[in-house]
């Protein structure tokens, strides 16, 4: 498994060995041993999750403030534009996100730490966006982010407006949101 730093070094692309024959293509989505050996971090996932989307659903920004999740997001089909977003007040890279693409093709992971918000935007005409979390999903502790947040900048590669949830259209601004110490 090979490691590359983002921007934001705590957040690493990583690209597994992929075997390809005249049959298809095997490959290991998830080894623990490999992914200590290239991140530096003994983790225990607990969760896992899987979410398809049309073309043009933007999803997040999410996180939670408490039990916040660290999360290894790939995709099964089709391709997103993945963004993670710094929300940890003591980092030098604080309110500074970075984005990646993603895709059944590139078969790239995206490793997001706790303490960050995490989004993506659908630029296939859908796609299955699988996760592993490092704790379990609590509504209660869950906040959003506006996408569109003018601090944050983010520049999603959109034509036109995305397709929102109501949740999601009703994200707080950066300057407002509960934050990691």
């Amino acid at each position: 498994m090979k490691a590359t730093p983002t921007r934001i070094p705590d957040v690493l692309i990583l690209e597994p060995e992929v075997f390809h024959d005249a049959r298809g293509f095997f490959l290991e989505s998830f080894n623990r041993q490999a992914f200590a050996a290239a991140t530096g971090t003994q983790l225990t996932f607990v969760q896992d999750n899987q979410s398809r989307s049309a073309r043009g659903v933007l999803r997040g920004l999410h996180y939670q403030i408490l039990q916040p999740q660290g999360k290894l997001v790939h995709v099964a089909q089709g391709a997103v534009f993945d963004v993670a977003v710094d929300l940890r007040h003591s980092s030098a890279t604080f309110g500074q996100w970075v984005g990646t693409e993603l895709s059944a093709e590139n078969h790239r992971q995206l490793w997001i730490p706790p303490g960050f918000a995490h989004g993506f935007l659908v630029l296939s005409d859908s796609a299955d966006s699988l996760y592993k979390t490092t704790d379990y999903y609590a509504p209660e502790h869950e906040r959003c982010i506006r996408w569109d947040d003018r601090t944050l900048g983010i520049r999603w590669p959109l034509d036109g407006n995305p397709l929102l949830s109501a949740r999601d259209a009703a994200g707080q601004d950066f300057n407002a949101a509960s934050v990691f110490a």
